[in-house]
């Protein structure tokens, strides 16, 4: 059986998908997770179980920041936010996405020969 590629986030890509987000605006964890899902048109989903260890994760780097905020909905929940290092680590990220990337379609190409 061939696992659906809309449930995975390619591997690596989920501290760049975050923080490229939060570069636009704060969000809590499950908004960030279906801005994701929107702006990918459901072609990528970030699960609860990668998404909040990832979350802690680059808030212990100093990446992103987090404050406790009434929703829309009116509970009260844990709003994320870029910070000044996590801009650069974003920098960082996108350079080494596009380089592999490269490097993929330069392998692609080289099969095909």
């Amino acid at each position: 059986m061939v696992d659906d590629p809309r449930s995975q986030v390619l591997a690596g890509t989920l501290d760049l998908l975050i923080l490229k987000t939060l570069s636009a605006s704060p969000f809590h964890g499950y908004g960030l997770a279906q801005h994701i899902k929107r702006l990918s048109r459901d072609a990528l989903r970030v699960e609860e179980g990668s998404l909040y260890p990832a979350l802690q994760r680059m808030q212990a780097k100093g990446w992103i920041a987090s404050q406790l905020k009434k929703s829309p909905t009116g509970r009260t929940a844990r709003y994320y936010r870029l910070t000044t290092a996590g801009r650069r680590q974003l920098g960082h990220e996108e350079s080494a996405f596009q380089r592999a990337v490269a490097a993929t379609m330069r392998v692609l190409k080289g099969a095909e020969s």
